[in-house]
């Protein structure tokens, strides 16, 4: 599929994330609540309990707000989005899955007027049928999660689809119960700690602590469900693409561990204010434990986004919508000819397409720091190699000239002085500086592909060797192209640095 590109100020990144993880935030906070209603509901009703019944009436407001009218415009701006952003992988989920989708839409239809229905019920409808709708609605979400679910596990681990093409391969894949079961989990937690948040601001007496009690055993039971179905979602992504991230991206992989310990403090948070004290669940605590619930969901969704990198569909499609089936042509015969509109500046179609759906000049992942006081032959060795640099990217599928054109049109946007003028720096930080800029994308001390081992304790006669055979060490590796100055001053940093790469 070959749009116009859409060139924006804000990084595709930041611009998909926060509509996707505010839609997916509200959409797992509509399904909890759909449970936590009804079956708080038959429990009052059961125990003809007045007050939590009204304060169902009033929470249940709220939740038909968040999953007809939130839910449905960010749903809505999800597909906006990836629509502008990334075609063609939008195409590909629209043709493998499109029964898959209409089944979802069936559901959310459903879920949509079950919850209306619900809402304006309560005065006039008996109890009965009012708690039929609400199981109704609760249904309809859950299953459009269970559909969902399918298709989002797939882009990370699509299995035996990337053989087969069929349907039921791509929706059950690898990941697809873990994640289930985990999703589960997170909405009966979010459910539990919004509840919490609105009871905190109850005035304090024995109906309000039965209530935080109540409200809180549903944000420990969601916990409970998420720590091993955490554990057990990691463990079904495949080995391989485990590893790359724990190379490759060491911040997002650390993520998972930062994961358990926001549990740890919320699950400490809900059973300290919520079962054994709940006569201080106040609002300051019911607005943190919230927080920490959508900080920790936050991060899963970006971990989760993120490792699958370099590919928007893992193995099948590269995060730039080129597919790996094209790789070897595309190199043969270049991206310029597959560029259904182009501008006339060729240099800047090129980037456009192979780089800007991760990159920007001055912005997000910005690209201008990292090349500004280098030359276009380091860049242009940069852009074919990007492959192997550290953040797991695609490799650059094109011919020899087109990186040359994208380098030209990225050198023109740089600093053309020197480094020292640039920064400022002499002598050893300026080496230092070198080495990040024009070594350290590739090998990073003590992290991504590190050469501590071979490059301490060489001299300076050796590391002239080294520099002056660079290009010849490796296809991927750029020669260095540095000054005189560049040069001597990146040796003073190799020849101060200890064993495992510091000073």
């Amino acid at each position: 599929m070959n749009y116009p590109f859409w060139d924006v100020g804000i990084g595709y990144g930041w611009l998909m994330g926060g509509i996707a993880i505010l839609h997916v935030f509200i959409s797992h906070f509509a399904i909890g609540g759909g449970l936590y209603l009804v079956l708080a509901e038959i429990s009052a009703r059961r125990l003809n309990d007045a007050f939590r019944l009204e304060f169902l009436k009033r929470l249940s407001r709220f939740f038909v707000l968040a999953s007809v009218v939130l839910g449905a415009l960010t749903g809505v701006g999800i597909w906006f989005v990836i629509g502008l952003l990334n075609p063609a992988a939008t195409e590909v989920l629209i043709h493998h899955f499109v029964w898959g989708w209409a089944t979802e839409w069936t559901f959310f239809i459903v879920e949509i007027a079950a919850a209306i229905i619900y809402f304006y019920g309560w005065d006039r409808m008996s109890p009965r049928n009012h708690i039929i709708v609400g199981w109704i609605y609760f249904a309809a979400a859950w299953l459009s999660l269970a559909v969902i679910n399918g298709i989002v596990t797939f882009m990370l681990t699509p299995g035996d689809w990337l053989r087969t093409g069929d349907f039921w391969d791509g929706i059950f894949n690898p990941t697809y119960w873990s994640s289930l079961a985990l999703r589960t989990g997170i909405c009966i937690m979010l459910a539990g700690l919004y509840a919490l948040m609105v009871a905190s601001v109850l005035r304090a007496d024995k109906a309000k602590a039965s209530l935080i009690r109540y409200n809180a055993v549903w944000a420990v039971v969601g916990l409970v469900i998420m720590i091993p179905t955490y554990s057990w979602y990691f463990s079904s992504i495949p080995e391989g693409i485990r590893q790359t991230a724990a190379e490759a991206m060491p911040t997002v992989m650390a993520r998972i561990s930062e994961g358990w310990w926001l549990g740890v403090i919320l699950a400490g948070l809900v059973v300290l204010f919520g079962l054994i004290i709940p006569r201080w669940y106040y609002s300051a605590v019911g607005v943190a434990a919230m927080l920490l619930g959508l900080l920790w969901f936050g991060e899963y969704e970006w971990m989760r986004e993120s490792i699958r990198k370099p590919y928007v569909i893992y193995g099948y499609m590269y995060g730039h919508a080129l597919e790996v089936a094209d790789r070897d042509h595309l190199k043969t015969d270049g991206l310029l000819p597959q560029l259904a509109y182009r501008t006339g500046d060729d240099g800047a179609d090129l980037f456009r397409r192979a780089c800007r759906s991760c990159h920007t000049m001055t912005g997000y992942k910005a690209l201008k720091p990292r090349f500004d006081g280098t030359d276009e032959a380091f860049i242009a060795a940069i852009v074919r190699g990007v492959g192997v640099l550290r953040g797991n990217m695609p490799p650059f599928l094109g011919t020899e000239a087109e990186s040359e054109l994208i380098a030209a049109h990225l050198f023109e946007q740089t600093d053309h002085r020197p480094l020292s003028e640039i920064d400022g720096l002499t002598g050893v930080e300026l080496g230092r500086k070198v080495y990040d800029i024009r070594c350290g994308s590739c090998h990073e001390f003590g992290g991504y592909n590190d050469k501590a081992a071979s490059l301490v304790g060489l001299d300076v006669e050796d590391y002239n060797d080294l520099l002056d055979m660079a290009g010849e060490l490796a296809d991927e590796m750029p020669d260095f192209t540095g000054s005189d100055e560049e040069r001597a001053a990146l040796i003073e940093y190799l020849t101060s640095l200890t064993e495992g790469g510091t000073r």
